[in-house]
């Protein structure tokens, strides 16, 4: 079974937030909910760089773990999505997440911010029909055989997404054309593993 994954290539990413607008587009969010952002790391500088971010999808999401209410499950193919009816809008689940993916609708105290809401990626969540899937999660395009919109409609396909075992291809390939013969996995001393996707293009 495949396990569906993000992952942007920051060397490919030009800031264009077409994946934001994807988002926003094919799932019309709560307004001040924001799935999906681009963020600029060292704006300004030579070395100035951007990459998408939203749920991640993790193998041992932390969210899961810290929910009171179990409102997090994970589907046959990693997906982590959540059930809008358990949700108690306690936040504990935005302190747990080390991306800041869940986004709750008003910023009030303990039960009061409204429902969470966070990337589904694109496979909807639990609901009798497909009106009130869509009112809740958003569009099902994973049921329609469509990967995310936000990453079908990346320019420059900064953004992929995805089964990991593809998407762990494709960017591996990338590292190679740039100039790592064996796509870092190597005795580089800056090919560690504690930095696997080391690229080339930043050698000296």
């Amino acid at each position: 079974m495949a396990q569906m994954k993000f992952m942007c290539d920051a060397e490919r990413c030009i800031e264009c937030n077409g994946c934001v607008t994807a988002c926003k587009n094919a799932n019309d969010v709560e307004w001040g909910i924001q799935r999906r952002r681009v963020v600029t790391l060292n704006d300004g500088e030579a070395d100035e760089m951007s990459i998408s971010v939203a749920c991640m999808h993790c193998d041992d999401a932390p969210c899961m773990a810290v929910c009171p209410t179990d409102c997090f499950y994970k589907t046959d193919d990693g997906i982590v999505l959540h059930d809008k009816d358990l949700c108690i809008g306690c936040g504990y689940c935005l302190y747990a997440c080390p991306f800041g993916a869940p986004q709750f609708p008003q910023q009030d105290a303990f039960g009061e911010r409204g429902k969470m809401d966070k990337c589904t990626f694109c496979a909807g969540g639990p609901a009798e029909s497909k009106e009130e899937e869509y009112e809740k999660y958003g569009s099902n395009r994973i049921a329609e055989g469509k990967l995310p919109l936000c990453a079908e409609m990346c320019s420059t396909k900064a953004l992929l997404a995805g089964d990991a075992q593809d998407v762990a291809d494709i960017f591996r390939q990338r590292v190679v054309h740039r100039g790592h013969k064996d796509g870092a996995w190597s005795n580089n001393p800056q090919a560690s593993a504690d930095n696997l996707a080391y690229d080339a293009a930043h050698k000296g």
